[in-house]
């Protein structure tokens, strides 16, 4: 998501005997490139979280209430974070860029390149001239 974009979220805040229980859903645009042929992606992401706020001190793990404030950034944060694909596609059938010249495959199905040269002999078919080579073969 782009710093700063507008994140819609429906909560629910339920006092509970240890503290405040925060129950809801958030809406974001998520924003990114294809790891295959890296065309931009955006995708509606939508996730559900749950965090209960302690009205004591909290430990390592747990949030508390800050004078009847709730800090919601870091639970959003985490779940969004874990809500985005890991490697994301355009396309699962996507064929990603050609490794030879980085062009994009589905825009050309049939590109195609040479035949490989054995990179031991690249260096020669620099130094022989095809004339001379083709006068040789006869």
């Amino acid at each position: 998501m782009p710093e700063g974009s507008d994140i819609a979220i429906e909560l629910r805040l339920e006092a509970v005997m240890d503290g405040v229980l925060a129950t809801g859903t958030a809406s974001a645009q998520a924003t990114g490139e294809c790891v295959r042929c890296l065309d931009e992606l955006d995708e509606n992401l939508v996730v559900d979280f749950q965090e209960l706020y302690l009205y004591a001190e909290a430990g390592e793990d747990d949030l508390s209430l800050e004078d009847d404030l709730l800090d919601l950034e870091p639970v959003l944060r985490d779940a969004v974070v874990l809500a985005l694909p890991f490697k994301p596609v355009c396309d699962p059938e996507c064929p990603g860029l050609c490794p030879e010249c980085g062009a994009r495959l589905a825009d050309d199905p049939d590109h195609t390149h040479g035949e490989a040269i054995d990179p031991r002999w690249a260096a020669l078919s620099q130094v022989i001239d095809p004339d001379i080579h083709a006068d040789i073969k006869e």
